[in-house]
């Protein structure tokens, strides 16, 4: 089946998501309960709630989104020419401009979204923040009353898991082990909430997410068993 899409029908993505205050004092008093209440399990006696803020990033209802990458093979080009293009700034505008993609461009039922472990993190965390700023949902991450075949999602970590439900695998590890050349990237993960808030820096962390992007794509073409993308079949768009 995997062999079977069209690449042209799938849109790539990944997002970049940081705490919505800087400083933990920057929540109000009930915020910092729940943040409590829910930080708990995950922080144990280890962290205070203060203390485990830096990662709040990673839970829709305590973090915001800073930007959205996506990629897609241009039409007519035999998968030769890959674009790349961001979604940044403030994040109500930022999501508007994204579903606008969507609708304009990727509604069709053939088209389908394509991230790294986006199916239990960048799908469901745009969603809620979608609905968090009163923004009705695009059709494509809208999914209820969807049976499982037919989310138009795909996930090349879910992909890789060939049924085993308990395995997690990095996009860094998968790109490594499938032998595709590893991006020169300046940060991780765990650097994104710094470079935003002390830092001031938004590109860094657009450059990041958008190699991300172009790293999950060829995941995709390896997995399929083609060739990989070169260096000059991938455009910037501004």
């Amino acid at each position: 089946m995997l062999y079977k899409l069209h690449l042209d029908n799938i849109l790539f993505l990944d997002i970049e998501t940081v705490p919505e205050h800087e400083h933990y004092d920057g929540l109000s008093e009930e915020k910092k309960v729940l943040w409590e209440l829910n930080s708990k399990y995950q922080r144990k006696d280890e962290y205070s709630p203060e203390g485990f803020y830096d990662r709040a990033g990673i839970w829709a209802e305590f973090g915001k989104i800073v930007c959205i990458s996506v990629g897609y093979f241009v039409p007519n080009t035999n998968a030769s020419t890959f674009r790349v293009t961001s979604f940044k700034g403030e994040e109500p505008q930022l999501l508007l401009d994204f579903k606008q993609l969507l609708e304009e461009h990727f509604n069709h039922p053939k088209h389908l979204l394509c991230g790294h472990n986006a199916k239990e993190f960048d799908f469901p965390y745009i969603a809620r923040r979608m609905l968090i700023h009163g923004i009705k949902l695009p059709h494509k991450l809208d999914l209820f009353g969807k049976k499982p075949w037919e989310i138009p999602h795909l996930d090349t970590m879910e992909l890789w898991k060939f049924g085993d439900f308990k395995h997690y695998t990095s996009l860094k590890l998968m790109a490594y082990v499938l032998g595709i050349p590893s991006p020169k990237d300046d940060m991780d993960g765990s650097m994104v909430k710094d470079v935003y808030y002390r830092e001031n820096n938004l590109n860094r962390i657009v450059t990041y997410c958008e190699l991300d992007v172009v790293t999950t794509a060829q995941v995709l073409l390896k997995l399929r068993g083609e060739s990989l993308l070169l260096e000059n079949q991938i455009q910037k768009v501004t």
